[in-house]
């Protein structure tokens, strides 16, 4: 595709210092000796040890070599993170707003190219790549006004010549690990709010995009951000991500931010909880989307298919359990499945129109692979779908050279109960489960049988069943005539039950997780006042009524 070029110039932007590999890459595309970033300096690991990064969509194309970053490696980023705090936190933060605000505009004068770039390392379409620079340009510019309204509160005292107020506190250093889906959007939904409130940080890139996370990174730092403030390692989460983790035991970090699983979010949330330590875990999802028979089905099917398949089902956020009343159940599946049918897969960075791309790595794709065989082990009945596309098993849909990237078919189980395992199971693929229900409530029943509480949605045209859903839903997002995806970056983002616990992303409300409340009593009246024991007591004087008068 044109343009593809602008990749290279995108190292020459940034002015990293990088050296280009000796590669044989297809299509001339530029690979990279990358590196951590700690306290603004470039720095390989400490034993030498790289690991590579490659296109999902195009194997053979090597987008770089980067540090597996060890322990020592996070101490000295940790060190830098420590070093910076007192000098970052005591910056007023409409200084530290104006920052982030240059970030935002620094990520919309290299849009096209981050855009590009994240299309190459996981795989994801060009126009969701898109969406997500663009919410993290959305991020930054929302944020930096919200450096000018950190605000606390006055409070009136219960005793004379005294002040109270209120002010917002950094907590410290935050360690920041996220997953590869959405490896622009979700970093800055972290760091953006930590920063602003006075933190420093500590951000383990997704080992599958660590080259976007190091432009990402040289932006943050071309933005005016002070050496320190964040510092980027790579590597595995069992390596540098774990080391992380362990360094809340040693009382080293002060916060720590994850998204990904939700078996590692509670081993998180044990070692934070055992050191009083605040977490934020945004995990898993099997999120159910409800048909109703007054819904527009043209419109719910597009939003069951895009919630479904987009980004190969690859998001916490996607369709898990379709669920679908009886009396529409046959004449929905039919139009689902004329779409299903009908999907264009491929890499979009060379074939236009494709729904979907590559799964983000071979990793995934062998955990998807795994996963989908619940289904068949549960005997649900598989309406579409064949595992791993090759040039001998495609879709009609496919576009492209099916062996040179990871590519999944869309996969569609129909006769799905909640006694089986595959309804309560997150496939994190192009897989959907249909289940039939009955009436209103045993669907509203059906939704939150799932351990999860990510997001959820219904389409229908009655506004007591819109109302009854949203109100007895668990879950922490619902849409009404809408796919179970999307959010935007003035809303909370976040789940409930195996979901995570209870903390949000995005919006005004993310500066809680980031911040503690300082409470201060200012006497001004040079003597010890004490509250509740040197209060005047208030007399109730008794006034007689004379009700017979009233009447």
């Amino acid at each position: 595709m044109e343009g593809i070029e602008l990749d290279c110039i995108m190292v020459h932007v940034l002015e990293a210092g990088l050296t280009f590999l000796e590669a044989n890459n297809p299509k001339n595309r530029p690979s990279v000796k990358g590196f951590n970033i700690i306290d603004g300096q470039l720095a390989e690991s400490s034993d030498g040890a790289t690991f590579e990064s490659r296109n999902p969509a195009l194997l053979s194309d090597v987008l770089g070599a980067f540090p597996l970053s060890t322990k020592d490696d996070v101490s000295a980023a940790l060190d830098a993170a420590h070093a910076a705090f007192p000098s970052w936190s005591a910056t007023p933060a409409p200084t530290r707003g104006q920052i982030i605000g240059n970030m935002g505009r620094l990520l919309m004068e290299h849009k096209d190219d981050l855009v590009r770039l994240q299309a190459r390392e996981i795989g994801k379409t060009l126009k969701e790549c898109g969406g997500e620079i663009q919410e993290a340009i959305d991020t930054c510019l929302f944020f930096q006004s919200e450096g000018r309204r950190l605000y606390g509160q006055t409070v009136n005292s219960e005793l004379p010549d005294k002040e109270l107020f209120t002010y917002r506190r950094p907590l410290g250093v935050c360690g920041i690990i996220n997953a590869c889906n959405f490896p622009s959007a979700v970093p800055f939904w972290k760091m953006i709010p930590a920063i602003m409130c006075g933190n420093t940080c500590v951000w383990k890139s997704p080992q599958d995009s660590p080259l976007l996370s190091f432009a990402l990174a040289r932006i943050m730092h071309q933005a005016g951000l002070p050496d320190g403030v964040i510092n980027l390692v790579h590597g595995k989460g069992s390596g540098a991500g774990q080391h992380i983790i362990n360094a809340v035991d040693e009382g080293r970090v002060n916060k720590i931010s994850f998204t990904g699983s939700t078996a590692v979010g509670k081993m998180i949330g044990e070692v934070c909880g055992r050191n009083l330590v605040s977490c934020s875990l945004e995990l898993g999802g099997k999120n159910p989307l409800v048909i109703m028979p007054s819904a527009n089905l043209e419109n719910a099917v597009e939003g069951a298919y895009w919630a479904g398949f987009g980004t190969a089902g690859q998001r916490c956020t996607s369709l898990g359990n379709l669920i679908i009343h009886k009396d529409i159940y046959d004449e929905f599946v039919a139009k689902l499945m004329d779409k299903v049918h009908s999907t264009r897969i491929g890499d979009s960075l060379e074939h236009e129109g494709v729904l979907y791309g590559s799964m983000l790595s071979e990793k995934y794709a062998k955990d998807f692979l795994e996963v989908i065989q619940i289904c068949e082990e549960d005997g649900a009945t598989k309406l579409y779908g064949q595992g791993r596309i090759t040039s001998d098993n495609k879709p009609s849909g496919f576009v492209g050279t099916a062996e040179e990237g990871v590519f999944m078919w869309p996969h569609v189980y129909a006769g799905v109960t909640e006694d089986m395992r595959c309804f309560h199971e997150e496939m994190f693929g192009p897989a959907i489960t249909l289940v039939k229900a009955d009436d209103f409530d045993h669907a509203l029943h059906l939704a939150n049988a799932s351990p999860y509480g990510l997001s959820s949605a219904i389409y229908t045209n009655e506004r007591l069943e819109a109302y009854r859903f949203k109100t007895g839903i668990k879950a922490g997002m619902t849409g009404i005539n809408n796919s179970t995806t999307g959010a935007e970056a003035h809303l909370p983002f976040g789940g409930v039950k195996g979901s995570g616990n209870g903390t949000r992303e995005s919006g005004i409300w993310v500066i809680e997780a980031y911040s503690y409340w300082h409470a201060v009593n200012d006497e001004l009246s040079g003597k010890l006042q004490l509250a509740q024991m040197d209060v005047d007591e208030i007399e109730m004087v008794e006034a007689e009524v004379r009700w017979d008068e009233l009447v």
